[in-house]
C-alpha cells in the first residue's frame, strides 16, 4: 500500500519498483528505478532520461561492489544496454553522487551538478580521517552528546565520505540558478534549494509537469536539516524557509514530483505549505520547550515526538542543533556555556 496521503497529496504508483532489476516509466521516456541503502532509509530513488542512443541519469546510490552489480544489471536489463552518457546529481550527499565518479571514469559519463556539489563532494573524498579530528570532538561535547555514544565516537574510525563515494577526477560541468538544462527530451529549469544541502539543484519540466525534487521535495517524511562540525555557525533552517517559500509559489497541484525518496506524488501546493508549517511547528515547540536552558541533546522530546536510538542519533543531534541555533540567530533565544560539560545551552527570550 502507499504511504498515507493527506488532502490533496496522492502516489499514482503504490509499488516501487524491484532494486535494479525493475523500471516503472512515470512520463514518456522517463523511467523511475531504486537502489538500495544499508540503513533505515533503505533506498534512493534514481531517474533515467531517455536521450535516443544513451541515457541521462540522475543520482547514482552509494559506492559499493553492490551497487555496481545492480547497475550492471539495471544497465543491461531495463536500460536495454544503451550506455549512462551523463550523469546529473542533485546534491552532494553520498546516496546521491556515490558512484558519478565511477560512471565519469569507467563509462565517459558527463558529471552535471552545482559547483557547491561538485566542491563539497570532492574535498569529502579527499578528507579520510583515522580517528574523529578535534573540531567534531568539540562540537559533539558543545551539543551535549550523551557520554557513552560521545566515547565510542572518540574512540571509533570515524565515517569517511570516501567510504561510500568514488573517487570524483578533475572536471564536471556546472548548473546554477535559472539555467535551462535539456534532459529526455524536455527543456528544464533549473531551481536551487537549500537547508537539507547547500545549492541543492531542483528541474521543473517546461514541457510537461515533472519536477525533479531530489531531497529538496519528500512526499511523507521531511529530509535532515542539521548543523555540522563544517560549519558550526550555518543556519540551515533558515536557508530551508528561505528555499520553500521561494519554491511554493511554482508548484501546481497536477506537477508529478519525482524525490530522491519515497514515492513520486501529485499535490505539490499542499506539500509545500506542510513543509513549511513543520518547521515552523517545530520551532514553537522547541521555544516552549527551552523556557529553562538546554543543550541540543536535551531537545529531541519537542522536536521528534518520538523516542531517537543510537542509529538515528547523530541525525536528531545535528537537525537539534540546527533548529535551536535558528533561535539563537535569528533574537529569540539566547545561549551560554554550561560550565559542567561545555555545553552551548539555549534559553528563550524573555
Amino acid at each position: 500500500m502507499a504511504d498515507f496521503a493527506p488532502e490533496g497529496i496522492r502516489y499514482p504508483w503504490d509499488t516501487p519498483p524491484a532494486h535494479g532489476t525493475e523500471a516503472i516509466e512515470v512520463a514518456p521516456g522517463v523511467l523511475w528505478l531504486r537502489m538500495p541503502l544499508p540503513m533505515k532509509l533503505d533506498h534512493v530513488n534514481i531517474y533515467a532520461l531517455d536521450e535516443g542512443d544513451s541515457w541521462t541519469i540522475i543520482d547514482t546510490g552509494f559506492s559499493s561492489k553492490k551497487s555496481k552489480a545492480i547497475w550492471q544489471e539495471a544497465m543491461d536489463g531495463p536500460l536495454g544496454g544503451k550506455p549512462v552518457s551523463r550523469v546529473v546529481v542533485t546534491h552532494h550527499h553520498p546516496d546521491h553522487v556515490g558512484l558519478a565518479g565511477w560512471f565519469q571514469t569507467e563509462f565517459g559519463a558527463e558529471l552535471v551538478a552545482t559547483r557547491t556539489a561538485w566542491l563539497t563532494a570532492r574535498m569529502l573524498t579527499l578528507d579520510e580521517q583515522t580517528v574523529a579530528p578535534a573540531e567534531t570532538l568539540s562540537f559533539y561535547r558543545q551539543s551535549g552528546m550523551d557520554n557513552e555514544i560521545y566515547e565510542k565516537r572518540r574512540t571509533d574510525r570515524p565515517f569517511n565520505f570516501a567510504d561510500i563515494v568514488a573517487p570524483l577526477p578533475l572536471g564536471y560541468t556546472r548548473i546554477k540558478q535559472d539555467d535551462t538544462i535539456t534532459m529526455g527530451g524536455r527543456v528544464w529549469d533549473v531551481h536551487m534549494g537549500n537547508g537539507h544541502a547547500p545549492e541543492h539543484a531542483t528541474f521543473w519540466s517546461r514541457d510537461d509537469n515533472l519536477v525533479i525534487a531530489g531531497d529538496q521535495i519528500l512526499p511523507s517524511i521531511s529530509p535532515n536539516v542539521g548543523v555540522y562540525p563544517t560549519e558550526p555557525m550555518a543556519d540551515p533552517i533558515g536557508e530551508w524557509l528561505e528555499a520553500c517559500e521561494r519554491l511554493a509559489p511554482m508548484a501546481r497541484p497536477d506537477h508529478l514530483v519525482l524525490g530522491g525518496h519515497k514515492l513520486p506524488f501529485t499535490g505539490l501546493p499542499k506539500r509545500m505549505s506542510q513543509l513549511i508549517e513543520n518547521h515552523h511547528g517545530a520551532l514553537d515547540r522547541l521555544l516552549a520547550f527551552i523556557e529553562t536552558p538546554k543543550a541540543a541533546s536535551e531537545c529531541f522530546p519537542p522536536l521528534f515526538k518520538r523516542s531517537i536510538g543510537e542509529a538515528e542519533y547523530g541525525l536528531a543531534l545535528v537537525e537539534s542543533v540546527a533548529h535551536l541555533s535558528h533561535l539563537y540567530q535569528t533574537g529569540l533565544a539566547t545561549r551560554d556555556k554550561r560550565e559542567a560539560d561545555g555545553a552551548w545551552v539555549y534559553q528563550r527570550k524573555d
